[in-house]
């Protein structure tokens, strides 16, 4: 079937409409515009959209129906080529500049819950697909991936930060820990051991040694559960024959490199949320910055004449009380030009 190209009104008699045809392209912007009273609200809402609404309604069932209400037929011989409608309200009070249509409409919030509940995530470091495993998994894919191989279990505390985190080392030695990853390679704890607090590091500290078979699954539980607890949700297996890593989360992580994100909920696609937003305009794209040249268009007249544009000549006002203790503290008048007022009482 052709797509059709427009929507055609054929006999519309709402209100003001005196019997009107008309066609409106689809897939564009189309604005109606006219006299007051001409009918463009009338075509626009009490027909169009009226008979779009009438025609979703009447889908739902009947026992559906009965709690909306029936809606009646606009004064209109034929409509073709309607799609669904949405409608916004001309008189919406809403002068947040977050709304969108999608905010308005509540579309918005279908969208977030369709993002948290179904959609992938991917790391923005190597673009592969994020996992997350269940305790279980984890046991079972370190059992059939590192089988009869002599693996180290570690937990991640530092990535690549900044410290010489003497303190961490007492703090994982009084748990009763005795090895540390740093940068690479696996160390004895020290006492008083310490870094260059100038050099970025990776600080893992090792859990657990074994050789996986399947003799040691009850110990490799308790393993993943104390690094998964010390590593706040992330642990590291490394295959001690050729030292490569392979991560394992409870939360959404990059099986790669190791980055984790919480699992998403709808409140994280949130638009009014200050996570990852910019710090100068507040996610909103634009930035208010006063323009000095409006407000003080000639600098060589003073205050006293009207210099400052929006408080124009000096009366007796509260603002022109508070001009004139801080000329008395930066020691200039009132009736000097205002190029020559101190930089720092400007």
């Amino acid at each position: 079937m052709k797509q059709q190209e427009y929507i055609e009104v054929f006999g519309a008699r709402v209100h003001n409409l005196k019997n009107i045809d008309v066609k409106i392209p689809r897939e564009k912007l189309v604005v109606i515009t006219g006299l007051s009273g001409s009918g463009k609200s009338s075509l626009a809402f009490d027909t169009i959209y009226a008979e779009g609404q009438r025609r979703y309604i009447e889908t739902f069932s009947a026992y559906a129906r009965q709690f909306l209400g029936g809606l009646e037929r606009p004064d209109v011989d034929k409509i073709d080529g309607l799609s669904p409608v949405i409608s916004i309200e001309q008189k919406t009070t809403n002068k947040s500049p977050r709304s969108t249509v999608g905010t308005i409409t509540e579309i918005y919030d279908f969208l977030r819950l369709l993002y948290a509940r179904a959609a992938d995530a991917y790391s923005y470091n190597t673009d592969q697909k994020m996992v997350s495993y269940s305790d279980e998994q984890i046991k079972e894919l370190i059992l059939s991936e590192f089988q009869g191989k002599k693996i180290a279990v570690l937990a991640p505390l530092v990535k690549s930060r900044k410290g010489h985190y003497r303190e961490l080392f007492e703090q994982t030695s009084k748990q009763g820990f005795v090895r540390v990853r740093i940068n690479g390679e696996i160390k004895e704890i020290e006492k008083g051991m310490r870094l260059d607090r100038y050099k970025t590091h990776d600080i893992e500290v090792v859990i657990d040694r074994l050789l996986v078979d399947n003799s040691v699954e009850k110990r490799l539980e308790e393993t993943i559960k104390t690094a998964l607890y010390t590593g706040d949700n992330i642990l590291m297996v490394i295959d001690l024959e050729n030292n490569t890593p392979r991560y394992f989360s409870r939360d959404l992580m990059c099986p790669t490199s190791g980055i984790a994100y919480p699992n998403p909920e709808p409140n994280t696609f949130s638009f009014n949320s200050p996570k990852g937003a910019c710090t100068n305009c507040n996610g909103l794209g634009i930035t208010d910055e006063v323009n000095l040249k409006k407000i003080i268009p000639d600098a060589s007249v003073s205050i006293k004449n009207g210099g400052i544009i929006p408080l124009g000549e000096q009366k007796n006002s509260w603002i022109f009380k508070q001009l004139e203790l801080i000329a008395e503290r930066h020691q200039f008048k009132l009736n000097e030009a205002i190029d020559k007022i101190p930089k720092e009482a400007m």
